[in-house]
């Protein structure tokens, strides 16, 4: 049996951290369901500023929607609206199946919103309504001015994708503020389930200090902090304020491992997803990751709830000299920065498309 299928028949949904027309057009996307075990997936400007500039897949739409007066990034959204509605269609019968629980996909607000809290919460609703699929997540960052949006986004009914998490603390911070918004949508008489999945991004630890800390502990920064932050989640899930929002029909924000590609060419191919099988969590991976779990026979052990030996492990860094939580507040920053170049970097290809598509083929006036 494929280590895929293993991992799903644990408990842990295994998410493609991608989307492209040429995935929807081929039928790739459906392979990977059938075959693979994917029962959702997530995007960002990264994934969509690629797809485009590499290709011509997106020349016709863009074309066809720049007739329309469309331009920049409502035409972007309109593009990547077209890509994941299709995708939330594919796995609409998982959402149904699982009543809700998998079978997600996820859009992303604009980055450029990111310390801005009204705009962040207004994009949210607005993407959401635009859809008309009850199984979008719109990915809203849990920066402190992200925090809000989300407790808000999660009170008007709105399923969220809380990314750029790091840390245990940057964690609990978007936990409480998701539960916040469930607690008050049972005060005020409404139905409080609302889906909601909390993405901590695991490889840029080990990155960010691969130079600064002994080879003894080359790989193995992001992983702890994984296990610290499932301790973590663990035990809010058990806690006397969640079983309550369970007793009233609440369902719990499921914790979702992002940025599990290996970057460490030294290191095993799925480093980290054999290292955080975890039932009751989502794995989203790169195309690249998830063929070469399937290639695996096995997993080794489940991730442990106690979160295992990661204090020490986290004290060894300590002792080398990484202040963990100035890292976190880092990556997040760094996070937040990389995803706003994207941004311009994908508005800067729709435009450069634009007017290539407009000197090739000039636009009539729309009536």
């Amino acid at each position: 049996m494929k280590a895929t299928q293993l991992l799903h028949d644990e408990g842990q949904s295994l998410w493609l951290d991608n989307i492209t027309r040429e995935l929807l057009d081929s039928g790739t996307l459906k392979q990977y369901m059938d075959e693979l075990s994917v029962t959702g997936l997530t995007s960002n400007p990264t994934i969509f500023d690629h797809a485009i500039k590499n290709s011509t897949t997106y020349d016709a739409a863009i074309a066809e929607k720049l007739r329309k007066g469309k331009s920049g990034e409502a035409l972007f959204f309109e593009l990547a609206m077209d890509d994941l509605t299709r995708a939330a269609d594919l796995f609409r019968p998982i959402h149904e199946i699982t009543n809700g629980v998998d079978g997600w996909v996820s859009l992303e607000v604009s980055p450029l919103l990111a310390y801005d809290t009204a705009s962040t919460l207004a994009a949210a609703r607005q993407l959401f309504s635009q859809a008309h699929r009850s199984n979008l997540l719109i990915k809203i960052p849990g920066t402190e001015q992200g925090l809000p949006a989300i407790e808000e986004a999660i009170f008007a009914g709105v399923p969220v994708n809380v990314t750029l998490l790091f840390s245990r603390e940057q964690y609990l911070a978007a936990a409480h503020a998701f539960l916040r918004g469930i607690e008050r949508r049972i005060k005020a008489g409404l139905n409080p389930y609302v889906g909601s999945v909390a993405s901590v991004f695991v490889s840029r630890w080990d990155v960010a200090v691969a130079d600064k800390v002994p080879e003894k502990l080359r790989d193995q920064l992001g992983i702890a902090i994984a296990k610290r932050t499932y301790k973590a989640a663990s035990a809010l899930l058990n806690s006397p304020r969640w079983q309550r929002v369970y007793n009233l029909g609440g369902r719990p924000q499921r914790l979702l491992w992002a940025s599990t590609g290996t970057k460490d060419p030294k290191a095993s191919d799925i480093l980290y997803v054999k290292a955080l099988a975890a039932p009751f969590t989502v794995n989203t991976m790169p195309e690249g990751t998830l063929k070469a779990l399937a290639t695996h026979p096995d997993l080794g052990e489940m991730l442990p709830t106690d979160g295992g030996n990661c204090e020490e492990v986290l004290a060894q860094f300590a002792a080398a000299g990484v202040d963990i939580d100035a890292l976190a507040a880092q990556l997040q920053e760094e996070g937040a920065e990389s995803f706003v170049k994207s941004w311009n970097d994908l508005m800067s290809v729709i435009s450069s498309k634009a007017a290539s598509l407009n000197k090739s083929a000039p636009l009539k006036a729309v009536s």
